[in-house]
């Protein structure tokens, strides 16, 4: 399948597509080189990665684009005139385009800029060489700032002086932490190593959204447990995430990615990172401002880590209960924390529950709403309630029952 996908890249990179050229004929009408593919759908094209969004670099101004695609089928939406950005919608597909620019000032957080024609002045205002390499519409890469190079032997480099790129924009902290592990750039130099040390207070002038966006991006990563092949790595990470009292955890998640075929996310990390005996976790809640199913994933695994203290059978005799109550998934998730929270190897045995978990069948509850109207239940809330009750009994009954008990229960008007 990865081969497939490679030949179908290799046949038909993403600049040719029919969207692209639309857009590419519309913005190079002249003869003049004025719009090429930046970032990372460029980055992620050379080493043949899956393309999620395109970015486009253009000379010309907002004003000019939105001229230029005035009288196309091609829809401009402002997203961020005001810093030269705007996006272009053709049919379903996004590409956002921004006029090539130069800093006047900075604070840490946001830029002003002023527009420019000059390629190699926007690329030197770019964070890390190999965000800085130019693709045109005919596949041409222009790497003024040689971040192919880099990019191939795995080196995440500041553009000039890091310290200077980091105080333009403090989160490119964690941008440095992210691709280091992504791209396993673990030779950092000391320059770099100084400058992200002297800079790391600045991270608190940053909205708690723009460091949880990019906290997120950075859990996801498939290799995030890689982050421990790096000791600096891990201390910038700590020093920024002090919450996460468990970070160590993570290096059994590279087992966990030839086990069972275990979908990784963000759920299954984040309690990995901060469950524990106390309610700490609940801290982090309010730091980040996370979302509500995040919150009720958290919750829920922490109440069902300590039902496990007390209940030995819960991923054994009571397995089909706790599937039923919780689903499949979370019951699944649930026992990976519990597992890696106690320091158990994965071995054999634990493979096999992980199999149990997958596998064991869960019967659906046989009696509906209809069959006690049937058997002369009143409607509305008397039958809810009564379903609630012959529910309980047939969980009680190892997922059994009998029309005639039914009938008892009934009689009994429960």
């Amino acid at each position: 399948m990865f081969l497939i996908e490679k030949i179908k890249k290799s046949i038909f990179p993403f600049y040719r597509s029919v969207k692209a050229k639309k857009i590419f004929n519309i913005l190079n009408s002249e003869k003049r080189r004025q719009a090429m593919f930046v970032g990372g759908c460029v980055r992620k094209y050379i080493l043949n990665e899956k393309i999620d969004d395109i970015d486009i670099a253009t000379t010309l101004t907002p004003n000019e684009i939105i001229e230029r695609f005035e009288n196309s089928d091609v829809k401009v939406k402002k997203t961020g005139v005001e810093h030269g950005t705007l996006t272009l919608i053709v049919e379903d597909q996004k590409f956002e385009i921004t006029t090539l620019r130069k800093d006047i000032s900075t604070d840490g957080r946001h830029a002003d800029v002023e527009f420019t024609e000059d390629w190699k002045e926007d690329s030197s205002r770019r964070d890390f060489t190999i965000n800085a390499i130019y693709l045109d519409q005919n596949g041409k890469i222009f790497d003024p700032m040689s971040g192919v190079k880099d990019l191939k032997n795995n080196k995440i480099k500041f553009i000039g002086d890091p310290n200077i790129r980091i105080k333009e924009d403090y989160l490119r902290i964690l941008r440095f932490l992210r691709f280091s592990i992504h791209y396993q750039s673990f030779e950092i130099d000391n320059q770099t190593q100084k400058a992200i040390k002297q800079n790391l207070d600045g991270i608190t002038k940053l909205s708690k959204e723009r460091v949880y966006s990019e906290l997120e991006k950075i859990v996801k990563l498939k290799n995030f447990y890689e982050i421990f092949k790096n000791k600096f790595l891990i201390e910038i990470f700590k020093l920024i995430f002090p919450e996460f009292l468990h970070l160590d955890r993570i290096k059994k998640f590279e087992k966990l990615n030839i086990m069972n075929d275990i979908e990784i996310n963000t759920d299954l990390i984040f309690a990995s990172m901060l469950l524990d005996s106390s309610n700490n976790y609940k801290y982090f809640f309010h730091k980040y401002n996370v979302s509500n199913e995040l919150k009720n994933n958290l919750n829920l695994y922490f109440k069902l880590l300590n039902e496990i203290k007390l209940n030995k059978d819960f991923f054994v005799k009571d397995l089909r209960k706790s599937i039923f109550f919780y689903g499949r998934d979370q019951i699944k998730k649930i026992f990976i924390i519990n597992s890696i929270a106690n320091k158990k190897k994965f071995s054999l045995q634990n493979n096999e529950i992980l199999s149990k978990i997958n596998n064991v069948l869960v019967p659906k509850f046989p009696v509906t709403g209809n069959d006690l109207l049937k058997k002369g239940v009143q409607s509305g809330k008397k039958v809810g309630d009564t379903l609630k009750k012959i529910e309980k009994k047939w969980i009680e009954n190892n997922f059994q029952i009998k029309d005639e008990e039914i009938n008892f229960l009934l009689k009994k008007n429960i």
